[in-house]
C-alpha cells in the first residue's frame, strides 16, 4: 500500500522539490501552505505522515502540530529553518517524531520519512484500544463490544463523528473532556455550537447500550463527558 504524505510548506520551490522526491520514492503526496489548510487537509485525508514547516502564514506550524496531535497519532516530521535547540526540544515535547533543519538533502528527507514510518508502523501494528468491554480498532475504524460470557465481539455501527469522539475519549479513559474539546477532536473546522456534542453523545450512548456497553459514557456537570471503564 502506498503511504500518503501531507506536505505543509509555503515556499513553492521547496514544496515542489520535496514533492518530486517523495513521488519518486513511491509516496502519494498532498500539499498545504498554511496552518488552516494543514488542519483541514489532515482531518479530510488522514495521511500516514505529515511533513510540517514551522514558519507558516496563518499561524505558527506548532499550532498545527498541537491540533493534529489532539485528533490523531499521525507521525509528524518538522522541516524548518529554525535550528535552535529550544524550538527543536519544544517540537519533540509537543509530539513531533523527528526534526529536520533547512537547508536539507531531499533524499535524506525521504529516508527519514521511511524510517519514521517503519518505526511507527512497526511499533503500532494494528492499533487497537481496549477500554472495559469496548474494543476500538483505530486503523480499521471499527468499534465492538465484548460479551463477557463467550468473549465474542458485537460490532457497533457509528458515524464518522461518533467514532472520532469515542476514539478521542478512549485514548484517555476516566478523563473529563469539555464539549469544545470533543467537538474539535471530531471536526476541527466546524462552526457548530458546543452543544451539538450533546446530540452526538446521546446517540452514541444509545448505540453502546444497545450493543451491551451501557453506562460507559458519563456526563460531567458543567464541563462535558468522560469514558468510564466498567468495573
Amino acid at each position: 500500500m502506498t503511504n500518503h504524505i501531507l506536505l505543509v510548506e509555503d515556499e513553492r520551490e521547496i514544496a515542489e522539490l520535496l514533492a518530486a522526491y517523495l513521488d519518486r520514492g513511491g509516496f502519494e503526496v498532498s500539499r498545504a501552505t498554511n496552518v488552516p489548510e494543514a488542519i483541514r487537509a489532515h482531518a479530510q485525508l488522514h495521511p500516514d505522515l505529515v511533513l510540517l514547516d514551522i514558519g507558516l502564514p496563518g499561524g505558527d506550524g506548532l499550532e498545527a502540530l498541537v491540533a493534529i496531535r489532539r485528533r490523531m497519532d499521525t507521525p509528524i516530521i518538522m522541516v524548518t529553518a529554525l535550528d535552535d535547540e529550544v524550538t527543536k526540544l519544544s517540537s519533540l515535547r509537543m509530539g513531533a517524531d523527528d526534526y529536520i533543519t533547512k537547508p536539507f538533502n531531499p533524499s535524506e528527507v525521504v529516508e527519514r520519512v521511511r524510517a519514521v514510518l517503519r518505526r511507527v508502523q512497526g511499533a503500532l501494528g494494528r492499533r487497537t484500544l481496549s477500554v472495559g468491554k469496548l474494543v476500538i480498532e483505530l486503523d480499521a475504524r471499527v468499534v465492538s463490544c465484548r460479551n463477557d460470557e463467550d468473549e465474542t465481539l458485537a460490532r457497533i455501527a457509528l458515524t464518522p463523528t461518533e467514532f472520532e469522539i469515542l476514539a478521542h475519549m478512549a485514548k484517555q479513559p476516566r478523563r473529563a473532556f469539555s464539549r469544545s474539546e470533543l467537538l474539535d477532536a471530531a471536526s476541527p473546522d466546524s462552526d457548530a455550537y458546543d452543544r451539538v456534542v450533546d446530540s452526538h453523545l446521546s446517540k452514541l450512548r444509545q448505540k453502546l447500550a444497545a450493543a451491551g456497553c451501557a453506562q460507559m459514557i458519563e456526563p460531567v456537570r458543567g464541563l462535558g463527558y468522560r469514558l468510564w471503564p466498567e468495573s
